[in-house]
């Protein structure tokens, strides 16, 4: 993990973006629909605020693996988007690359590695980007912050925001944060096992969860509590390239706790 919260490109050619499959997507969009409208009652709304072309969404993250924002913003933009759309979601490489299975599944849904040149790439070809720039940091947050929104330190997604010219969408998840109570972040543990250099990530949460109640690390997946998830998408965030980065990062962090405080009210 680099400083800005992206990792370092893979060696190697970089991630492939014709492997997306928008048959795939269109195929399970209405599956995928039906389990977030009747198992987690998603509500959503600012799908105006999409716009027509590039477009770097950021969101808040909840609930580590298994933490049900994911599936819900995903359905959320191929439903505003279109399944025929270029989207794609950056993910962590460790997924991508050590459980190779499963990293060619997420390609076909859209996935590609979390590093700058991949964002970029998809950017400047006319693609769209889901990026959750607080990662493990937000995903990871113990569950009595579970209304708070962590983006910074990080602002790598600022500088690819500046690099391309895409304006930064901002999109809040609200309730998916209550799908396990993560009771103990873990910092200590991740430094203590050498996490941030051989797994990059920064934290080791313990959480009471189905069907295990102590779920130890953050690989372990669990059924998701069903509480109520809302999403909202606010207005576009228009970023010069003389713009300091982290005075960005904090505006946009600033809006999400905005809009994430007004929707936990």
């Amino acid at each position: 993990m680099t400083g800005d919260g992206f990792q370092r490109c893979p060696p190697g050619p970089p991630d492939a973006l014709d492997r997306r499959d928008p048959d795939l997507i269109a195929a399970i969009l209405p599956y995928l629909e039906w389990f977030n409208a009747h198992y987690l009652r998603v509500r959503s709304e600012g799908a105006e605020n999409a716009p027509a072309g590039p477009a770097l969404f950021v969101a808040n993250h909840n609930g580590g693996i298994m933490g049900p924002d994911l599936l819900c913003t995903l359905a959320f933009l191929w439903r505003t988007l279109s399944p025929e759309r270029p989207l794609y979601a950056l993910a962590h490489d460790f997924v991508m690359r050590q459980f190779t299975p499963v990293g060619r599944l997420l390609e076909r849904v859209g996935a590609v590695a979390a590093c700058r040149a991949n964002a970029e790439r998809v950017l400047t070809s006319g693609g769209q980007v889901l990026v959750y720039p607080g990662g493990d940091l937000d995903a990871y947050r113990r569950f009595d912050r579970r209304n708070e929104v962590v983006l910074l330190p990080r602002t790598g997604f600022v500088k690819v925001a500046q690099a391309t010219g895409a304006p930064i969408v901002p999109i809040v998840a609200h309730g998916a944060h209550r799908s396990a109570c993560i009771f103990h972040e873990g910092e200590a543990i991740a430094r203590a096992l050498g996490m941030p250099r051989w797994a990059r990530l920064e934290r080791f949460p313990l959480a009471v969860a189905l069907p295990w109640v102590l779920a130890v690390g953050p690989w372990l997946p669990y059924l998701p509590l069903p509480f109520p998830v809302r999403l909202r998408m606010l207005a576009p965030i228009h970023v010069a390239p003389e713009d300091d980065a982290f005075q960005v990062a904090s505006l946009v962090q600033a809006r999400m706790q905005s809009a994430l405080r007004e929707m936990a009210a």
